[in-house]
């Protein structure tokens, strides 16, 4: 078109003959003015070829902003995936195609769609326990659930468990006695040993109390429950014939080397009653290992859990959470059942028998 403009074509002749607009010709002529056309078709092999190059740079960087976004989290599972190629799409502005090749992701698994049904039901059910017994992890969920006639898998539980983020979160533990641990002698009935131990807490008006918690070994049911801002050994005997009335004498009864529980009080008892009293070696506290077991669920359970305003409503929330722990609350040493079923279950046997 330049050379038969330049042999004296008018530029409309040479424009309506090759179909061609005047601005069209005119910015050819600006850029291969003066050139031959091997000289010309060279120029444009090599401005095609360094558009391919800018091209290429671009997508690399492109890839390379991408994988260092991602990068960032694990990504392993499917739904991670999927989530990652949508982040991807969402904020760089690619297409899903190409999100899924910078991420090595097919996408046939990021256009799937799950067919599992929602287990809504399941769902509410497990946030209704977690809600009311916060401290319960997804094994006794699935006791719970159970006894409502919900059965699933436990599998399944624990993974709705960790969708629905009903985690437990773990408190720190305490320092453990060091020495050998010998093993512990289980009783075979009730009765033959009671554990007692005291537990320490304090209103919202900072005033301090205690509880002097007695369980039964063999059943692990909570005998008693007494709190009071003082607890000394004549109580503390006064509460055990009280317990005594109800439930008859213990063969033995164990605790640890506190003043209270090592007063004249305690000693006299024993001598007027006849019963064994075992004192636990000092630093071992495993020795007294069922009341110790009771007293972390008890502290994790509702002392961490609840605000006590008074003694008396401190003494009232402890007696309906003891009534719960006997009644209702699975105890995975017994097989998931309450202490109170345990009981009446182990009766049974023995007359069958």
């Amino acid at each position: 078109m330049l050379k038969e403009q330049e042999a004296g074509m008018t530029t409309a002749d040479v424009c309506r003959k090759h179909g061609v607009s005047t601005a069209t010709f005119y910015k050819y002529k600006a850029r291969f003015g003066g050139l031959e056309v091997s000289d010309a078709r060279r120029l444009r092999a090599l401005e095609d070829e360094n558009a391919k190059l800018k091209k290429l740079l671009a997508e690399a960087m492109l890839d390379n902003a991408i994988l260092k976004d991602v990068t960032s989290r694990k990504v392993v599972a499917p739904g991670v995936r999927r989530e990652a190629v949508a982040h991807v799409v969402e904020v760089h502005g690619v297409s899903q195609r190409r999100a899924g090749k910078a991420l090595a992701v097919d996408r046939s698994s990021v256009r799937y769609r799950s067919v599992r049904p929602d287990d809504a039901e399941a769902r509410a059910a497990m946030k209704a326990v977690a809600a009311e017994r916060r401290r319960f992890g997804y094994r006794r969920i699935h006791v719970m659930l159970e006894r409502q006639g919900i059965m699933m898998n436990l599998k399944k539980l624990r993974r709705l468990y960790r969708e629905e983020k009903l985690q437990v979160r773990r408190r720190g533990g305490r320092k453990r006695a060091l020495g050998t641990r010998w093993p512990m002698l289980v009783p075979d009935a009730p009765n033959q040993h009671w554990s007692l131990d005291f537990v320490s807490d304090a209103l919202t008006d900072g005033r301090q109390f205690r509880v002097l918690a007695v369980v039964d070994d063999y059943s692990r049911e909570c005998l008693a429950l007494v709190a009071d801002t003082s607890l000394s050994g004549l109580r503390v005997v006064r509460e055990l014939d009280a317990l005594m009335l109800r439930r008859g004498q213990p063969a033995m009864v164990v605790s640890d080397n506190g003043t209270e529980l090592t007063s004249v009080a305690v000693l006299s008892w024993c001598q007027r009653t006849g019963i064994e009293w075992h004192y636990i070696a000092p630093g071992k506290p495993m020795q007294n290992g069922f009341v110790e077991s009771f007293n972390g669920r008890f502290r994790d359970e509702l002392l961490n859990e609840s605000l006590f305003s008074s003694l008396a409503d401190a003494r009232e929330q402890i007696r309906a959470w003891q009534h719960d722990y006997n009644h209702h609350r699975p105890h995975s040493g017994l097989g998931n059942i309450p202490p109170v079923e345990f009981v009446a279950k182990k009766g049974l046997e023995m007359r069958a028998a």
